[in-house]
């Protein structure tokens, strides 16, 4: 057929350049109006876009990138948590200028916007009693003060100031091995110091954190 290219895996001259068809262009063996009319609508050419595609924009488009950091294991892999005008969270993706994951997300890295906007996750405090088969809703005021005092009790009552060791020579120790501590790989550098100064203050013994696990 007169005008008519077919894909063969050689080069064709087109126009002074040498390209590589990979279809059939029948718009060649049409001329004159139709045949230019097509030619900008079908075949090799860029088929036009409708007036919906035009105005469709991405689920991100203008929004802000948050650089932040995954929240499950020690490795520490940089995200980008991007943020519309008003502060919903529309994606999750992994950064792609980090040097630890390079854009890459595991499986449950790639699941961290279905973690965050998720209707059933918690978002208020739950506590069990002991002996107790149920959750019940407390303020967030009240399970902190909770938690400072039992930590303060536990101090009191596990706390040794002095040690006397198997040739009987007593030292002093000024700490407590009825608490540990166990911080968060998602702390930065401030949180950890922070995390480090208030167990040591209360003479714990047993510190750790997850990223060094």
């Amino acid at each position: 057929m007169k005008g008519t290219s077919i894909a063969s895996g050689r080069s064709h001259s087109c126009r002074g350049n040498s390209v590589a068809k990979t279809t059939i262009d029948l718009t060649n063996t049409l001329s004159g109006e139709l045949g230019a009319q097509l030619r900008e609508r079908v075949g090799m050419l860029p088929n036009v876009a409708s007036e919906r595609t035009k105005h469709l924009r991405g689920r991100v488009s203008g929004a802000k990138a948050v650089t932040s950091v995954c929240c499950y294991c020690a490795v520490g892999c940089s995200t980008l948590a991007y943020v519309s005008d008003d502060g919903k969270l529309l994606d999750v993706e992994g950064n792609p200028d980090s040097p630890i994951n390079a854009g890459h997300l595991c499986p449950k890295g790639s699941a961290l916007f279905g973690l965050t906007v998720n209707d059933q996750r918690w978002t208020t405090v739950k506590y069990r009693a002991p002996y107790s088969d149920r959750y019940e809703e407390r303020p967030l005021s009240w399970a902190l003060e909770r938690i400072a005092q039992l930590a303060k009790a536990t101090r009191e009552q596990t706390f040794r100031r002095e040690w006397t060791n198997a040739e009987g020579k007593t030292q002093c120790v000024n700490h407590t091995l009825g608490i540990a501590s166990l911080g968060g790989a998602t702390f930065g550098v401030e949180e950890n110091y922070m995390l480090g100064k208030l167990m040591h203050s209360l003479g714990v013994v047993s510190i750790e954190n997850q990223a060094r696990i």
